[in-house]
């Protein structure tokens, strides 16, 4: 269910907005969107895993926050990331 350290630096070099940086709402797009994933997969074959299913909530609520902010901050960002991580609106 989590995701690997390797992973991470993974979806943080690709989606940084320079060299320090691995906070920016992207990168946090990025890393909520694979564990959402995950979690997903992991749902499939245990669907009575209740805690799981609120976890997974938390987090697609999260990244909606995350995603109405780069939104209004700006929307070539938030069309990229969109477009490549393959989520709905």
């Amino acid at each position: 269910m989590a995701i690997t350290k390797e992973k991470k630096k993974e979806l943080i070099s690709q989606f940084q907005r320079n060299k320090s940086d691995s906070g920016s709402p992207e990168v946090q797009i990025s890393i909520l969107t694979e564990r959402i994933n995950s979690l997903t997969n992991h749902l499939i074959d245990c669907p009575k895993d209740f805690q799981g299913q609120r976890g997974l909530l938390i987090m697609v609520s999260k990244r909606k926050k995350h995603l109405n902010y780069l939104r209004e901050a700006n929307i070539e960002s938030y069309r990229r990331i969109v477009d490549n991580l393959n989520i709905r609106n």
